[in-house]
């Protein structure tokens, strides 16, 4: 496929926390597959900068102001991207935080940080696209989630319980559509700036160690979210889970 037929045949993908990381990283894999992008984060100059690269190189991108824990401004970011394209296919619920410390050193701002981003940015997603999809008879919503949706480490009790959540809720949206498509991407690790809201020294110097042993590329979350988003419509893939391989 050439490159003009892709860009006329590409869906329209929404991603938030675009600026960095797996957000960053998913966009300009997805824009090599001719997707029209629409990026979304709090930092407009990473993503402004980003949309201009993915212009440069022939493909389309747009980029809008989000803050995923303003709900009005979610709409905002939604309508911005069904005015300009007239229809959504995908929402990459990718926006996270992760400031990692003991449950018993009470960092209930931090908490409350994680619950707003992780679970309730995701809700805030959903339901901004839901009317749009429904209405379309069809759209896909992809959610990342972690790993630590399925297991619960020391310092990782809060953040743990977001992403648990996440998929909780991501499974029982699937169970209620017909129409549309969840899935979960669940990662380990990943070389991303995630770490940079660690607060406690001790704990951000341990899981940096971890990262620079063992993590995964946010290129193989990338394909992994490649992948859901070009099966065929009557293929539900639930959740893809990526960790890094065993290090001897």
């Amino acid at each position: 496929m050439t490159n003009s037929a892709a860009a006329t045949s590409g869906k329209v993908v929404l991603i938030t926390g675009a600026s960095s990381g797996i957000g960053e990283t998913t966009a300009r894999h997805l824009a090599t597959k001719g997707h029209k992008l629409v990026l979304g984060a709090r930092r407009t100059d990473r993503i402004a900068a980003l949309a201009q690269e993915i212009k440069e190189a022939g493909r389309e991108g747009l980029h809008h102001q989000l803050d995923v824990t303003d709900f009005d401004n979610v709409k905002a970011f939604v309508a911005f991207a069904h005015a300009r394209y007239g229809r959504i296919d995908v929402l990459l619920n990718n926006a996270g935080v992760m400031p990692l410390s003991l449950v018993e050193e009470l960092r209930i701002d931090e908490w409350n940080r994680m619950i707003d981003v992780n679970l309730r940015g995701v809700l805030h997603g959903i339901a901004a696209v839901l009317p749009i999809m429904r209405k379309q008879g069809a759209g896909h919503i992809i959610n990342v989630a972690s790993v630590s949706a399925h297991r619960v480490d020391p310092t990782a009790a809060v953040y743990c319980a977001t992403k648990f959540a996440v998929r909780a809720l991501s499974e029982g949206l699937r169970q209620e559509s017909k129409d549309l498509r969840v899935t979960v991407i669940s990662p380990g690790l990943t070389r991303s700036e995630l770490t940079d809201g660690i607060a406690d020294p001790q704990v951000k110097s341990a899981v940096r160690a971890m990262m620079d042993r063992a993590s995964i590329p946010a290129q193989a979350i990338a394909e992994a979210i490649d992948y859901a988003i070009n099966q065929p419509q009557n293929v539900d893939v639930n959740e893809v889970i990526v960790r890094p391989t065993a290090q001897g």
